[in-house]
């Protein structure tokens, strides 16, 4: 009732009092009318993430997985770090059919006993399926024994066990090849949770240097330092890299188990990321070469038609671009500022031309 005695007191102030009385059928109050453009005049720009899960009834991890998988689009914040959502990616969402549970079903996780239960399965059975790389798990986090506990998308799990092609994977024996693998005691489920994480970030990326830190990211140290040999380029690859998965120090047991997670160990998925890196490598080396220090970055943009050139460091590579310096460095050093004559020979530089006649011919004795 607050609400309608303050609308028709807007009205009373302008109006008649006659005019106060409700308006016929089929007549929109004026209030409809004008509210609207109002509302869309003061809309603001983009949200953070933290204010866009508010609006969108989110749970911080269960919004940050809505943009993972591509539900909750993103764009960049030219003034931060991280992206943004706009007001109409809000709207967007919110007119989901569903919605809110749609999108909270969408991006619901569940563990491994969880997972089985919505399988109708065994946990065992469950881990040996996820081992063996049947199942992909979306997201971890380690436990409060630093256990490492793995997450599993619930429509994923709906889906494959609707699928009847799986049937045989749910019920009876497992399939020959599945029971060596085990035997053999491989876990894939690190290195499918890396692939799904490497796609997610180059899809987030907004640069081919983007990409390539992205894909170095995955890299131990000493294949990076094989594969970016210049140190410039590497510390531009580490100022870009993703955040860390976790706020833990660099010697806690929490960040060294998290990178093991996060670090590539089997020999396709290396050879994979390192010939990726290589070619991304070339690219953004083609479109800009990375900062250094005593000379202002390079952007690949076309320069208007009329305007002077500017001298810039060939990027022709580490070793011509260092020839180049060390060469201009030593001309300049070899060849100093020349000395006037005065100060060379200790006296005055006699006059040449016509002035040099004149002062002869008055000092020329009479004939």
């Amino acid at each position: 009732m607050a609400g309608d005695t303050q609308t028709i007191s807007h009205f009373a102030s302008t109006t008649p009092r006659k005019a106060a009385a409700p308006p016929a059928e089929g007549t929109a109050p004026p209030t409809e009318v004008a509210a609207p453009p109002t509302v869309r005049a003061g809309r603001p720009g983009p949200l953070a993430r933290s204010s866009a899960a508010r609006e969108l009834g989110l749970k911080r991890g269960e919004f940050e997985l809505a943009v993972m998988l591509g539900r909750v689009r993103t764009v960049p914040d030219p003034a931060g770090v991280r992206r943004r959502v706009s007001r109409e990616e809000i709207d967007r969402v919110r007119e989901t059919p569903g919605f809110p549970e749609s999108l909270r079903d969408g991006v619901k996780t569940v563990g491994t006993a969880e997972g089985a239960a919505l399988l109708d399965i065994t946990q065992a059975r469950f881990t040996r399926l996820a081992r063996t790389g049947v199942l992909t798990p979306v997201k971890f986090y380690l436990n409060r024994y630093r256990a490492v506990v793995w997450l599993y998308l619930a429509e994923e799990l709906r889906e494959f066990a609707a699928c009847e092609a799986n049937a045989p994977l749910l019920t009876g024996r497992a399939p020959d090849m599945m029971r060596a693998q085990l035997t053999s005691g491989a876990d894939l489920r690190a290195r499918n949770w890396r692939r799904r994480q490497v796609g997610f970030l180059l899809r987030q990326a907004e640069g081919p240097w983007e990409r390539v830190a992205v894909t170095a990211s995955f890299l131990d140290p000493m294949s990076l330092a094989q594969l970016v040999r210049d140190p410039y380029e590497r510390a531009y690859l580490h100022r870009l890299s993703p955040q860390p998965l976790t706020q833990a120090g660099p010697e806690s047991p929490t960040t060294h188990i998290v990178e093991r997670i996060t670090t590539a160990d089997d020999p396709d998925e290396i050879s994979w990321l390192r010939a990726n890196l290589s070619l991304g490598l070339a690219e953004a080396r083609r479109h800009r070469p990375a900062p250094r220090p005593g000379r202002p970055p390079l952007s690949a943009t076309v320069r208007p038609h009329g305007a002077p050139e500017q001298p810039q460091t060939p990027a022709l590579g580490d070793n011509c671009g260092a020839a180049w310096a060390s060469e201009a460095a030593s001309s300049a050093v070899t060849a100093p500022a020349p000395l006037s004559r005065e100060r060379d020979t200790g006296r005055r530089e006699e006059p040449r031309g016509l002035l040099r006649w004149l002062r002869r011919r008055r000092g020329r004795p009479e004939d």
